[in-house]
C-alpha cells in the first residue's frame, strides 16, 4: 500500500535529531510503517511512534500488524476529518524482559473540537518484534 506521506517531509510523531532538526518520514517511522515484514520497530517507543504515524497516514494494514493478536481488532475504522495535529511521548520503561510501557499525549481535532489522548500503552516483544496489546486512556482501560 502507497503511503499518503512524502518520505522527505517531517515526520507526523515529531521526533528530531541530535541538532533539534524534525526527522523525515523516511529516516524514522516510515522505514517500519513501508517495511514492517523487513524493518520491525526496534523498541517499545519507536513502535508506539510509528504507530501514531500510522494512525495519521491511515494505514490500517501497519496497524493491524503490529496489533497483538490477543486484543488486535477485526477491522479498524478512521475518525472521518480527523487532523493530528502532534505526539508528546512523556515516559517508557520496561516492565519486564519483553514487556514495556508507553506514556504519551496524541492531540487532533475533528469536528471543529480540539481532542487531548493521553494514554499509557503496553507493549510486548515476541519472536523478536514489538506488538502493541492494550492501554489506559486517563488511568482506565481502553476498551
Amino acid at each position: 500500500m502507497a503511503s499518503p506521506l512524502p518520505t522527505n517531509a517531517s515526520c507526523p510523531c515529531g521526533q528530531t535529531n541530535a541538532r533539534q532538526k524534525p526527522l523525515t518520514y523516511a529516516a524514522c517511522c516510515g522505514r517500519y510503517v513501508e517495511h514492517f515484514d523487513a524493518t520491525p520497530a526496534p523498541d517499545a517507543p519507536s513502535l508506539m511512534r510509528s504507530r501514531y504515524t500510522a494512525f495519521v497516514a491511515e494505514r490500517a494494514d501497519y496497524l493491524q500488524a503490529t496489533w497483538h493478536a490477543s486484543t488486535r481488532p477485526v477491522t479498524l475504522d478512521f475518525e472521518v476529518g480527523a487532523k493530528w495535529l502532534g505526539l508528546e511521548v512523556r515516559a517508557h520503561r520496561t516492565t519486564g524482559g519483553d514487556r514495556a510501557e508507553v506514556e504519551f499525549v496524541a492531540r487532533y481535532r475533528t469536528g471543529g473540537r480540539a481532542v487531548r489522548l493521553h494514554e499509557t500503552s503496553r507493549f510486548v516483544r515476541e519472536g523478536g518484534r514489538w506488538f502493541y496489546v492494550d492501554g489506559d486512556i486517563d488511568g482506565k482501560k481502553a476498551a
